[in-house]
C-alpha cells in the first residue's frame, strides 16, 4: 500500500440526460478494466467502487483512511474475484495525487475508467473560514481532479475505451452563500466536464458528471452543515445516488442529476431570477 494520506470521502442546470452522440461504447468489464476511485472509503466513492467490481473491474482504491481501504477492497475481492490495490494517500496535496499516479505507472498500470469523487466541503461566513482549509479545498476539488484526468484521459483516448466520472453536486448550478467556496468548486466540475464531454464526442471515451443533491454520507457532519435546511428532510442513500451516476455514465450521459425533486431544483434555477436564487441559497445555507 503506497504512503500518504487523503482527507475526503465525498464529497443538470436542467436535469437533462445529454448523450454521447456517436461512438461504439466498450462494455465495462470488458479485458478486466481497471478503475481508480478517489474518496473510495465511504459514502459515494464506496458504493461506486462495490457497483464496478461487480461489473468485474479491477480497482484501485484511494482515500486516506487506508484501514478501510484494505477492508474494502478485502470484501470485493473476495465477492467478485477483482483485483484490488489500496493506496491512502492524502489528495489535498496535488504532487501527493502526482506522486500516485508515478508509481501506478511504474508498475505498468493501466487505469481505464476515473471516478474523481474525493471531495469536502465547509459552511460558514468566507472571511471567518480557515484561508489554509478553503485553499486545500480548491485543492483537492479542482486542482487535484484535474491533475488526474488530464493524466489519465489520453491513454483512454489511445486505447479507445473507459473514461471519466466527475461527483459534482446541485450546488454547482447556483453560487451558494455561505458555502461560496465549495459551491464555486463544484461549478467548475460541471462546467469542466460539460466541456471535456464535447471535446471527446464521438469517441468511445465517456465523461459524466454526476450532481446529487443532499445525501446521507458524512459530507454535512464535516462541512458543518447538519442544521442547514438543505439537509432537513428527506434526502438520497449513497447507494441510489452510485447507482443513478454510474449507470448513466455507463449510457453516455454527461450530466446525470439523481432524484426527481433535485431535478425540479435544477431546472427552477434556470428559470428563476438570479438575485432570488442567490438569497434562497442563502436561507438554505444560513
Amino acid at each position: 500500500m503506497a504512503a500518504g494520506i487523503d482527507r475526503s470521502e465525498r464529497s443538470d442546470r436542467s436535469g437533462r440526460s445529454d448523450r454521447v452522440p456517436t461512438g461504439a461504447l466498450a462494455e465495462v468489464g470488458s479485458d478486466r478494466s481497471t478503475a481508480l476511485v478517489t474518496g473510495a472509503s465511504s459514502g459515494i466513492g464506496r458504493s461506486l467502487a462495490r457497483l464496478l467490481a461487480a461489473d468485474g473491474c479491477d480497482l484501485v482504491l484511494v482515500a486516506r483512511r487506508g484501514d478501510e481501504l484494505e477492508r474494502l477492497g478485502a470484501e470485493l475481492s473476495a465477492a467478485h474475484g477483482v483485483s484490488v490495490s489500496t493506496h491512502a494517500v492524502d489528495l489535498v496535496r496535488p504532487d501527493s495525487a502526482a506522486g500516485l499516479l508515478d508509481r501506478l505507472d511504474a508498475t505498468g498500470a493501466s487505469i481505464d475508467i476515473l471516478i474523481n469523487n474525493a471531495g469536502f466541503g465547509m459552511r460558514g461566513d468566507f472571511t471567518e473560514l480557515p484561508l489554509e482549509r478553503q485553499l486545500e479545498m480548491i485543492a483537492l476539488n479542482v486542482t487535484t481532479l484535474t491533475l488526474l484526468t488530464r493524466r489519465l484521459l489520453p491513454g483512454m483516448r489511445s486505447r479507445r475505451r473507459g473514461g471519466v466520472l466527475n461527483v459534482g453536486s446541485t450546488a454547482g448550478f447556483q453560487p451558494g452563500p455561505f458555502m461560496a467556496v465549495y459551491y464555486a468548486t463544484k461549478a467548475y466540475v460541471v462546467s469542466f466536464t460539460e466541456a471535456l464531454a464535447e471535446e471527446l464526442s464521438g469517441s468511445d471515451v465517456r465523461v459524466s458528471c454526476l450532481a446529487p443533491g443532499p445525501t446521507d454520507t458524512g459530507f454535512a457532519a464535516e462541512a458543518g452543515a447538519t442544521d442547514a435546511g438543505l439537509f432537513r428532510g428527506d434526502v438520497m442513500t449513497v447507494d441510489e445516488v452510485a447507482r443513478i451516476g454510474y449507470e448513466g455514465w455507463k449510457a453516455g450521459k454527461i450530466l446525470v442529476v439523481p432524484g426527481r425533486r433535485n431535478r425540479l431544483r435544477a431546472l427552477a434555477v434556470r428559470l428563476l431570477p438570479r438575485t432570488s436564487v442567490v438569497k434562497a441559497v442563502r436561507r438554505l445555507n444560513e
